[in-house]
């Protein structure tokens, strides 16, 4: 196992640019390709020290994948590599979701274009519940062990679900909610649980307020700082703010720019820079971009150190057991307004193929939303209805 900063900063950016351009499937694709690259293949770090990284990313807010592949490049090449090695790993998802952006929600798309569009939006609602159906079974493994512990865990998931599927962009605060619920009743914690995030937060919420990108800034600052569960979580936390409270696009286009994000390789959350985009364009991609990922770099190059004592964390671990189930509750809610958003009779078909496809035949996201997209294509070019 090789030493930090002992592997070059050439071999580090090679490497990861490698996984954040073949890594099609979100977090399990990128683990595994990490997990060969540095523990099979390369030798760099040992099993047991990964699996530990696993472990102390998954109790972080934000983009779990995203963050262990800054650690294991911070492992292996030091905080130069942190950065290198994560931006190698961003970047490309970040690229294609801009350039697909311009195609899918510029002035005036080609008609083929809308079609592709329309058919695999049509498709997100049932990737969301293929989403936390998947997410649902290691959660709850933590909260069997105890009745009361089970009955917390339906209700946390109940209320994210409630939250997701009405409450919007305030659906963070119903996470980090039932995240301090569950942390008063497990370790018990004296004093207010929320004034320092009150203090830290409350300049950002006022720029929102004024709308522009102060308000892009917010939202970007929630997906990449306040989301827990798994990247798709991001889908909720964005579009109460993306369609209802900021008008930077229709229900239909948000849809549109969810499936941009699941087709293209790299994290989930690179998904924010479509949102950007729709909001400010090429700029307010990169701007949103840079502000969801930051708080990743943030936590690795900060924290890594610590990554055993959070494993061990009983504060960390009790959070995570509440606001983890109403993540997976808002993931499950969001699937309602997304399916909502549908207006053609065509699309609730795709939908139910697409759920089909996902649930019950087990295909791939990618290969899904791709055939979606190519049935819109069909129908837009023999004519067909398509949204506005």
């Amino acid at each position: 196992m090789g030493d930090a900063a002992a592997v070059p900063l050439r071999t580090v950016a090679r490497e990861w640019l490698r996984i954040g351009v073949t890594g099609f499937g979100g977090p399990p694709t990128h683990i595994a390709l990490l997990r060969r690259l540095v523990v099979e293949r390369r030798q760099w770090i040992d099993a047991h020290e990964l699996e530990d990284a696993i472990a102390a990313c998954n109790l972080m807010p934000g983009p779990a994948s995203t963050q262990l592949a800054i650690f294991c490049a911070r492992r292996v090449a030091g905080p130069a590599g942190a950065i290198v090695g994560g931006f190698a790993f961003i970047v490309p998802a970040v690229v294609m979701v801009l350039a697909l952006s311009a195609l899918f929600l510029g002035g005036s798309p080609p008609r083929w274009v809308r079609g592709a569009g329309a058919g695999a939006g049509a498709a997100v609602a049932a990737v969301a519940v293929h989403a936390a159906v998947g997410l649902i079974g290691p959660s709850f493994v933590r909260a069997r062990a105890a009745a009361a512990r089970r009955a917390r865990w339906g209700a946390y998931v109940a209320l994210g679900g409630l939250a997701g599927a009405v409450v919007g962009p305030f659906v963070v605060l119903v996470l980090l909610g039932c995240g301090a619920i569950e942390l008063a009743v497990r370790v018990r914690v004296p004093g207010g649980l929320h004034s320092h995030a009150g203090a830290i937060f409350s300049p950002v919420v006022a720029a929102a307020a004024a709308g522009g990108l102060g308000a892009l800034a917010w939202v970007a600052l929630k997906v990449g700082a306040l989301s827990y569960g798994g990247g798709f979580v991001i889908v909720p936390l964005m579009r109460g703010d993306a369609v209802h409270t900021y008008h930077w696009m229709t229900s239909s286009q948000f849809n549109s720019a969810v499936a941009l994000g699941q087709v293209t390789p790299g994290p989930v959350v690179a998904t924010i820079a479509a949102v950007g985009y729709a909001a400010h364009r090429v700029a307010g991609g990169v701007l949103a971009a840079a502000i969801a990922f930051a708080p990743s770099f943030a936590f690795v190059l900060i924290g890594a150190r610590h990554f055993d004592r959070l494993r061990a964390d009983r504060r960390a671990q009790a959070f995570l057991d509440g606001a983890g189930p109403a993540a997976i509750g808002a993931i499950l809610g969001a699937a309602i307004p997304l399916a909502a958003a549908l207006v053609e009779a065509w699309q609730f078909v795709v939908l139910g193929l697409a759920a089909v496809a996902l649930l019950v035949a087990r295909i791939g996201i990618v290969p899904t939303l791709l055939g979606a997209g190519a049935v819109g294509v069909v129908i837009a070019l023999a004519g067909g209805p398509l949204p506005n």
